[in-house]
């Protein structure tokens, strides 16, 4: 399956070392040794692996050496820049990771000016559209809801593989990569905190509540949460306060790379699955076009609210509403518009008869038709 990242990463393998972050399974290794058919592949989580990167004894003949899991090296930043300092490139040289690369305090000297970054996230509507043909959008939305967009089971198609493959997969992360950052006897209780946070998705969570809950320090929670993003089990979509009085400044909301995860509620299954869309694009567009780009929820203290406000260099470029059926749209735009005038208000809803817009701009989408195009300007 030809990811959309590809295409991007052989543009700069003869110019940088190429990083490449992102959840577990997500496609990360399959990715890189599809760049080339002529690779040399070692993981630092094999034994013999670790000894032939000590000794530097790789096939130097191949087109690209990757180098998997290797921010679990000490100092592994100053390992990767002294070969590339010394050898350059070729062969090319690619360093995967199911962590941000910054997690492991082992981070050594910089490799400023010596990489690019890509971050690749599980399929979404979008790449799905690329990838397998605009035919049966809704059919490919809804399995999507129901599977999530982890390559694996969602091309597998089976409900039953998959509630298996999610089990094994969290297990995975929480048995092998959380005890290398977080003591093991805190692990059940983050893996609590993970079934809480699942029952909250598009509600502004409480540190001190989730402390509460798990008899622990809201210093605590706040660690695990910032572990549980670095290890890309979730991300935070943080409130916008600048020029809107009456607003809650500090809730963020949390929301799951795997959609799949999510209790059978629709409503809740939907507003992450454009979460992810929106983050996977805007990772897309500053890791491959350098653009600058934030995601926040708009909400003040009387409860008026927009689900997500995105920016490009600050500026509000899009308001966007998620709705499961009906086709009014919501009031909050208008009262929104005068604090981000200029952005787009786009409300898109899963179940509509016909799509349409207003005189003030505001568009009512088809959720499927909207997802596989993803055009967040003008």
């Amino acid at each position: 399956m030809k990811r959309s990242l590809e295409k991007y990463i052989q543009k700069d393998l003869k110019r940088k070392i190429i990083l490449m972050t992102g959840p577990r399974l997500a496609g990360k290794t399959t990715l890189a040794k599809m760049l080339s058919p002529h690779f040399d592949y070692f993981n630092y989580d094999s034994a013999e692996h670790r000894l032939s990167l000590l000794e530097k004894s790789w096939d130097r003949s191949r087109d690209i050496v990757i180098f998997d899991e290797l921010h679990k090296m000490k100092n592994w930043k100053s390992w990767i820049k002294g070969i590339y300092d010394t050898e350059g490139i070729p062969p090319d040289l690619v360093v995967t990771g199911s962590a941000k690369l910054d997690t492991y305090k082992k981070v050594g000297d910089s490799l400023a000016g010596r990489f690019f970054e890509f971050r690749l996230h599980p399929l979404d509507l979008k790449e799905i559209k690329g990838v397998l043909g605009p035919d049966k959008l809704d059919v490919k939305l809804n399995r999507l809801l129901k599977i999530g967009g982890f390559p694996e089971p969602y091309l597998e198609n089976d409900e039953t593989f998959y509630n298996r493959w999610k089990r094994s997969h969290l297990d995975i992360i929480l048995k092998q990569d959380l005890i290398d950052l977080e003591n093991i006897h805190q692990i059940t209780s983050i893996e609590t905190l993970i079934q809480l946070l699942r029952k909250k998705i598009g509600s502004p969570i409480s540190y001190r509540s989730l402390a509460e809950d798990l008899q622990c320090s809201d210093k605590t929670i706040k660690r695990w949460l910032t572990i549980l993003e670095s290890l890309y089990v979730v991300f935070k979509v943080t409130p916008f306060h600048r020029n809107i009085s009456r607003s809650i400044l500090k809730s963020p909301k949390y929301y799951f790379y795997d959609t799949g995860q999510i209790p059978d509620d629709p409503g809740m299954k939907l507003e992450n699955l454009v979460a992810c869309a929106l983050i996977k694009e805007m990772h897309f567009r500053e890791d491959c076009l350098g653009e600058k780009w934030n995601i926040y929820y708009v909400k003040n203290k009387d409860g008026r609210e927009i689900d997500f406000l995105l920016t490009k260099s600050e500026k509000p470029v899009l308001m966007l509403e998620v709705k499961w059926g009906g086709d009014e749209r919501s009031p909050n735009f208008t009262f929104f518009d005068k604090y981000v005038s200029g952005a787009r208000k786009i409300q898109i809803v899963k179940e509509l008869k016909r799509e349409k817009t207003y005189p003030d701009g505001t568009e009512i989408r088809l959720a499927q038709n909207w997802l596989s195009e993803m055009r967040l300007e003008k």
